[in-house]
This record gives structure tokens, sequence and C-alpha cells, in this order.
């Protein structure tokens, strides 16, 4: 109960604006439009894209997650399904938008979980994914460092608690992924964020992910072909 504090239940009013404002320009938005949150945790993103007119689901595997987004959020319990994403169910070519934010990194299969969205999306419409990038340069630095110092440490599981990243991605996964499943890219951003060093360090370092793309995170969005 210690987690739950007051103020995680507050909704900022740009909660999620870029990619909202993103995501209509790709699909050429009209109110209405379906759109489905992949792990939608108390029901945040479904709230702001609810407000921004699209008609919102979700899927919540967490039992305490789900229950909140119910009582406390006041999220619909007929647009929130409570399954593990892999068991989730919902008919072919429904949803104009699909969103997963720091979902794909935890699952043992991934791609498997794209492909069940990709047949519930209608032809045209974006998978927007947020995931850790494999080419990160804080990451590569770090491994570096380890195999120097002989711990056989490895940084590519952080964070180092429950839930684990099991996978890292490139946008060559997504590309080669995209011609098996039936999606393409249609556009591609890495975010720097935070490398918690020492301020010279940190603006040297960012600059130089900026320039390079190597930052953290990669944001992919997706076409259904």
């Amino acid at each position: 109960e210690e987690y739950w504090k007051e103020d995680y239940f507050d909704v900022a009013s740009d909660y999620f604006y870029r990619e909202i404002e993103q995501s209509k320009q790709l699909v050429d938005f009209q109110a209405g439009m379906k759109s489905l949150d992949i792990g939608a945790g108390i029901g945040k993103c479904m709230i702001a894209m609810s407000k921004a007119g699209y008609d919102s689901y979700g899927i919540e595997a967490s039992v305490p997650f789900f229950e909140r987004a119910i009582s406390k959020m006041g999220v619909s319990a007929e647009k929130l399904q409570c399954s593990a994403i892999e068991n989730a169910y919902f008919p072919e070519n429904h949803f104009d938008f699909i969103t997963f934010g720091a979902i794909l990194e935890h699952l043992y299969d991934p791609s498997s979980v794209l492909l069940n969205a990709v047949k519930w999306l209608k032809p045209g419409g974006i998978i927007h994914v947020e995931v850790p990038s494999s080419h990160w340069l804080i990451g590569s630095m770090i491994n570096l460092y380890y195999r120097s110092t002989g711990t056989g440490f490895v940084t590519n599981l952080s964070p180092m608690h429950v839930p684990f990243h099991l996978y890292e991605f490139g946008i060559d996964s997504f590309r080669r992924n995209g011609e098996m499943i039936g999606y393409s890219i249609v556009l591609q951003e890495y975010y720097v964020c935070n490398t918690y060093l020492p301020k010279i360090f940190d603006y040297l370092l960012k600059s130089y992910m900026r320039k390079t793309s190597r930052g953290m995170q990669l944001c992919v969005w997706l076409r259904k072909n």
C-alpha cells in the first residue's frame, strides 16, 4: 500500500500529449477512432487519449493496477481488460492506434505480441512502441568497464529488479520483424534520457548521443501494411 501515493493518481494536462499529436498526424485522425493502450497501468494514457477524442481501450495484467484504474481513475471496466497481453482478445481490424510504452522488453516473445497487435489494427493503422535501445552509448561504456575489470557483469538487464528487461532492440529488429508479420516503420526516434553522470560529462555525452542516435530509448512508429 505504500506504493500508492495520492499524487500518483494525478494526470498532467500534457500527459502523452506529444505521442497523441503524432498519432493524429499519422492516422489522419477523426473523432471516435479507436485506440488501445497495452500495459495500461492505472489508465492515465487511456484517459489522455479519451480527452483527445479517441475511443480508448486498454489491457492491464496487474490486478492492483486494474482495480485502481476503475475505482480511483474512473476508467470503464468495459474498456479495460485485466489479462496477460498474450491472452487478451479483440476483434481483427478493430483499432486505429495501438501504443506499447515500456512493455516489449519485459515479454518472453515480443514478436508474437506484436503479431496480435497487427491483427487487431485496421489496415493503415499505427502502432507506437518505446523500448530500450541496444545501441545505447552509456550501456556500451558500462559494459566495457565491466569487461576491463573482469567482473563478468553486464548492464543489459537493468533495472536490476523485477520485472527485468529481457531484451533490447535495434531498428533492424523492427525492419526484419515487420517483413515477417506485416508492418512498416514510418518514423523512428532515439530519446537520450539521463546519464546520471557529473554535469560536464552529462552535457558532452548527451550531445554526442543526439548526433549519433545512441540514446537510451528507441521510439518507433509502425504502420500496418
